[in-house]
């Protein structure tokens, strides 16, 4: 019969350093390759009974892993704050002193810039960078899109403010990144609900669009009766994203029939499907342009 991998319990449900369970006598290293231990990082195992998330691999990174003054950084940093979704196989983003010098480790991405004094905080144990900072990050290191998309969620959650970033950024005009964070600013929005909804409002945005409202309430004799993803109100135009991102069929189901309503009145409303936002946006786009110039031609 097989051998019965060796599972002591102080390791069970666990992350830790290979090399201390060995030095501890807790288990050989031979043990260490068996079906019982998961490796995250080289040196760095978890109890194969244990569901491997991101912020767990983050919280190994952040305790064993970084050199003094690194901090978890970028969209891992965002996780933390629970404005952003990594999966779990996702490189964990590490911002390391420019002096510093490291070399590469599977599955760490690691950044060498300077940081500044408050640039980095604690969270859940865990040294990470500022929200501030890491919205500046986010600037420089994805396409806007993606940033704003990131910085949208930290501002719903009032983790910062688009005039402190801004004044951060200004505070740094002349850095590498400091314009980046500006247009990222500029173009997010705090009343985006999903990640879907930043991608597609910032996308009719930079395709020339006037910029539309968020979260529109549509009221008939002060009597609810719709909230809208993105409405132009002067036009009577609005886009709602169809991606049942929150998952409750009958929260979706009450606000079609809402939205039929206002389809029984005199607003124009596009739905955006996650087919079309990947595979057809420039057709939803000139949707959006015709209705807009239609109702800037006709009077209301």
């Amino acid at each position: 019969m097989p051998k019965v991998p060796r599972r002591p319990p102080q390791l069970r449900g666990r992350v830790f350093r290979g090399s201390t369970a060995v030095s501890r006598g807790l288990l050989t290293r031979n043990d260490l390759r068996s079906s019982a231990w998961r490796p995250l990082f080289r040196d760095v195992y978890a109890d194969a009974e244990v569901t491997v998330t991101h912020p767990i691999r983050c919280a190994a990174v952040g305790r064993w892993l970084v050199p003094p003054g690194a901090a978890i950084a970028g969209r891992a940093a965002a996780g933390l704050f629970g404005c952003a979704r990594p999966i779990a196989s996702e490189p964990v983003d590490v911002l390391v002193p420019a002096a510093t010098r490291t070399g590469p480790t599977t599955g760490i991405r690691v950044h060498h810039a300077e940081i500044d004094s408050g640039d980095t905080v604690e969270r859940a144990g865990i040294t990470v960078t500022s929200p501030a900072r890491t919205c500046w990050d986010l600037a420089r290191w994805l396409d806007v899109i993606e940033a704003v998309v990131v910085i949208d969620a930290m501002l719903a959650s009032r983790l910062t403010t688009a005039p402190a970033l801004r004044e951060y950024a200004l505070s740094r005009a002349g850095r590498r990144g400091w314009r980046s964070l500006l247009r990222a600013v500029d173009l997010a929005d705090a009343g985006a609900e999903s990640p879907q909804e930043s991608r597609a409002r910032v996308r009719l945005v930079l395709a020339g669009l006037p910029r539309p409202e968020t979260q529109w309430v549509v009221a008939d004799q002060g009597r609810f009766v719709a909230r809208l993803d993105l409405a132009w109100p002067q036009f009577k135009v609005a886009v709602e994203y169809d991606g049942l991102w929150h998952d409750d069929p009958e929260q979706f189901h009450r606000d079609r029939q809402r939205l039929n309503r206002l389809l029984g009145g005199d607003w124009i409303v596009l739905h955006l499907t996650a087919k079309r936002l990947r595979d057809d946006f420039d057709g939803f786009l000139a949707e959006v342009r015709a209705a807009l110039r239609a109702r800037s031609r006709s009077p209301r």
